[in-house]
């Protein structure tokens, strides 16, 4: 309420209404966010991809999903364009780009990930609300399943699609060395999908990827055991900051720096870790250096993400810097060069990443 000393503010109609019913629909996208990972683990949208226009009872008949529910979350992905509905048959069709974006795993489009980690981030928020009023931090390893999974199936495609073809040759030399016979240590690896890609591409090299969740190293185990390269390389529980050896042509991380609790700890790690002529690559989420760079949608995503994930992981650690997902070039760089490093550059970029490449 305005006091006797302040004028109303006087309130527009329209864009209040503009605004409620802008609400709603993010209302309706928040539900989705559910409403994509219960189709992808149904297997909805795979029974879907190519089948024409399907009726609920068949879609019900090649899932073994009860049809009263596939009736009403395939009204629910009409009414949010990701299936299109034909009143006259009563059918529903998955179109061929949501298939791709929906489907096919191979493709640097594929999306249900990142909906899934979303979704995970959504499920803990209630525990995070409560830390953020203390500032306490929530640890990577306190989170639920469906981030870790997510947080896979999110990142790989696009490292399928980019790390192999366009981010290892825009490093200098990088790519000379690995085809000879290498050694490359992929700190906060996760479940290894990067370090067991470098290691298909590269026969001759030795990779070592560390992560500090001990859950998610037993995966990166298995997935090279299963992609038959574990003879090449091994994976080790341990921070970024105690990773062992020395001399290593190439040190990478993932989407992972800005989660550290002391960033330039790590940084200088990754120095003693290299060569004299070694390189590090820094893979980080897409940024601007200043807030309203980063005002668009990817940008709301990542800072939502590094509200629930990233702020909370490294307030959880030592030193507690909390860099945040939306850092940008200019705030790694200064990580970087207090790290020990004397030469930085942005090397690459995708709509979500940015590349770069450090040297001693």
């Amino acid at each position: 309420m305005a006091t006797l000393d302040e004028p109303a503010v006087a309130i527009d109609a329209d864009k209040l209404n503009e605004f409620v019913f802008r609400a709603v629909d993010e209302v309706g996208a928040t539900l989705n966010a559910a409403l994509v990972v219960m189709g992808d683990k149904l297997g909805l949208y795979r029974a879907l991809e190519g089948a024409g226009g399907l009726t609920p009872v068949e879609l019900s008949r090649r899932t073994g999903v009860a049809e009263r529910y596939v009736r009403e979350w395939l009204n629910a992905q009409a009414a949010g364009g990701y299936v299109t509905y034909d009143p006259a048959a009563g059918t529903y069709t998955l179109p061929p780009e949501q298939a791709v974006a929906l489907t096919d795993d191979s493709s640097p489009a594929y999306l249900p990930g990142f909906f899934q980690i979303a979704l995970g981030s959504v499920l803990d928020s209630p525990r995070i609300t409560e830390v953020a009023r203390s500032g306490e931090g929530f640890g990577w390893h306190e989170h639920n399943h469906d981030v870790f999974d997510g947080c896979e199936r999110f990142f790989r495609p696009g490292y399928n699609a980019n790390l192999i073809t366009e981010w290892l040759p825009a490093l200098d030399g990088v790519v000379e060395k690995l085809e000879a016979g290498g050694t490359v240590a992929d700190l906060g690896c996760g479940h290894g999908s990067s370090t067991i890609l470098m290691a298909q591409a590269f026969p001759n090299s030795k990779f070592v990827g560390s992560d500090y969740h001990a859950g998610s190293i037993a995966t990166a185990r298995e997935r090279a055991e299963e992609a038959g390269v574990a003879d090449r390389v091994s994976f080790h529980a341990e921070p970024a900051a105690e990773h062992p050896g020395s001399d290593y042509d190439l040190v990478t991380m993932f989407d992972c720096l800005h989660d550290m609790g002391d960033p330039v700890g790590a940084a200088r790690r990754v120095r003693q870790l290299l060569a004299a002529d070694g390189t590090w690559m820094i893979v980080e989420p897409m940024a601007g250096d200043r807030v309203e760079d980063n005002l668009n949608p990817v940008g709301r995503a990542y800072y939502g993400f590094s509200t629930f994930l990233c702020t909370p992981a490294s307030l959880s650690q030592d030193v507690g810097l909390a860099l945040g997902a939306q850092a940008g070039p200019a705030r790694i760089g200064d990580v970087v060069g207090a790290g020990g490093f004397g030469r930085f550059r942005t090397a690459a970029e995708t709509p979500f990443n940015l590349v770069f490449e450090a040297r001693p």
